[in-house]
């Protein structure tokens, strides 16, 4: 079963369920105020080695999950 993403539109909060690509579609009750919540866009961070071995992101993005930033220069937290 596929992980999806989910925001809640009342209490902003984003969290995750494994649940049946028939279910894909359809609202899912936030954990936190139990109102209906709306899959949204997942991202993911690919990485491969640099030729001096160090890793580095492909395609841009980041390894943060705290913030957007396309690198830890622009990061607040």
């Amino acid at each position: 079963m596929p992980i999806y993403e989910y925001l809640c539109p009342n209490c902003k909060l984003k969290f995750e369920l494994l649940r049946p690509l028939s279910q894909s579609n359809e609202a899912a009750s936030c954990p936190r105020c139990h109102s209906d919540a709306k899959r949204t866009l997942s991202l993911f961070a690919s990485f491969s080695k640099g030729t001096e071995g160090a890793s580095a992101p492909i395609g841009g993005g980041t390894s943060c999950s705290t913030c957007s930033a396309i690198s830890c220069a622009g990061c607040k937290g």
